[in-house]
């Protein structure tokens, strides 16, 4: 009897609700009809997508109030309100959820209350029989479930109304697919723009003073050929020496804007060499790709190596051969370029910043994607919004771009984790 009891009263609350909302519905309905008025004298037509975010303020509480008494969320489709004042006007006359809210807000008054009232008259008899049923004859209640009955009704007729149709979810889809990819695109653009920005500071920076100063040595060798040779000599000795670190500079700009290594070998090759050359132990794992070009050797655990020692060599580390074949298909070059790039981006944080002196990269093929996986075991704390740093977000950005996802797991103390995937059509 005490569980009926609690259980009922608890039915009451959430009925107690839907007559509040019943009560709102009703000034809503108010409202809509003001609002309709100052639209068709065309003066107060920016009251009504204001109107229509207030509706679904109030269609939303409603469906969280249906969700916490069943159990299971209701699905919400609505076109953003976004733009100019004749954009979100015809939006919110156009959206099938607009019409949608205003049917339920309309029934709710009717059912919202119904169901309040009809709990009202039902409690003092229910009391009264179950009383007599569970004192007497020992039965469970059979008049106070009803309560919950009637607010299970009430969630059901609100999950029935306010579950937006197929078309209008469809839509809503879309129209959030949009703004996704027109913010994908904004970011693609910015990072577009950055990366010009950096070839250009790295040519007229490092390339084009070094060849500048170049020019001018050549000019005084040929000034002091006949009169100084052994001058002369040193300055072309000096000329030389800044032509390589012009050529040197080139690569490096080159290397920035497609790393020749991925066209030579392939991306599984391309992350050995980052590996090999980060600092870390780093164990590279290859699954379902060209795991290496002509002539390469097993994948082994790539680290700090002596000079001249070999890749693979004994002092690597434990072998790790995977059975693909070089024959296995690449991803698009931009695919490979986006992971080389994460991958790179994420062993230089594990190197700076966390603290880590093992860390792991694992390239998996997908049937429709490339993900990408670096982990190390660090510190942790990497943050994953917009404060991020330049490099996180550099990095979500060039993944967006190709329509990717980028999931970053640092809790504090470690490890920190970053999961990429890349959708591709082998």
């Amino acid at each position: 009897m005490r569980d009926a009891i609690r259980e009922s009263g608890r039915a009451s609350l959430h009925l107690l609700g839907g007559a509040a909302v019943a009560l709102l519905c009703y000034l809503m309905i108010g409202v809509a009809l003001f609002t309709a008025f100052l639209t068709a004298t065309v003066i107060g037509a920016g009251v009504l997508p204001e109107s229509v975010l207030l509706l679904r303020r109030l269609a939303g509480w409603e469906r969280r109030r249906t969700a916490a008494r069943t159990g299971t969320p209701v699905p919400e489709a609505y076109l953003p309100l976004e733009g100019p004042l004749p954009a979100r006007v015809r939006t919110a006359v156009t959206d099938p959820g607009t019409g949608r809210d205003l049917v339920w807000a309309a029934a709710q008054l009717l059912y919202g209350m119904g169901v309040w009232f009809a709990s009202l008259v039902l409690w003092a008899p229910a009391l009264l029989v179950d009383g007599v049923v569970t004192g007497l004859a020992g039965r469970r209640p059979v008049a106070l479930p009803l309560i919950g009955r009637l607010a299970d009704l009430g969630a059901e007729w609100s999950r029935a109304l306010l579950t937006p149709t197929p078309a209008a979810a469809r839509a809503a889809a879309l129209a959030a697919r949009v703004e996704e990819l027109t913010a994908t695109r904004a970011g693609a653009i910015a990072a577009h723009g950055a990366e010009l920005r950096r070839i250009e500071r790295d040519l007229h920076d490092g390339t084009q003073a070094r060849l500048v100063a170049l020019s001018m040595r050549i000019g005084l060798a040929k000034r002091a050929y006949d009169s100084d040779p052994v001058a002369a000599r040193k300055l072309l000795d000096d000329a030389q020496t800044q032509a390589e670190e012009a050529l040197a500079e080139l690569r490096h700009v080159v290397r920035g804007i497609h790393p020749p290594i991925l066209t030579d070998r392939g991306l599984s090759g391309a992350v050995r060499a980052l590996a090999a050359s980060s600092g870390l132990e780093v164990e590279v794992s290859v699954t379902g790709l060209a795991d290496h070009a002509p002539g390469d050797g097993p994948d082994r655990l790539a680290g700090p190596r002596t000079p001249g020692e070999p890749v693979g060599t004994p002092g690597a580390g434990p072998e790790r051969v995977d059975d693909t074949r070089a024959a296995a298909p690449r991803a698009p070059a931009a695919v490979e370029a986006a992971a080389y790039f994460v991958v790179a981006e994420a062993l230089t944080n594990a190197a700076k910043h966390s603290g880590a002196t093992r860390a792991s990269v694992a390239l998996v093929r997908e049937p429709t994607a490339l993900r990408a996986r670096v982990a190390d075991e660090g510190r942790g704390g990497a943050e994953a919004g917009e404060s991020g740093g330049s490099g996180l977000l550099g990095m979500r950005r060039r993944v967006a771009a190709l329509d990717g996802t980028v999931r970053l797991t640092s809790p504090e103390g470690g490890p920190t984790v970053i999961e990429v995937e890349l959708p591709c059509v082998w």
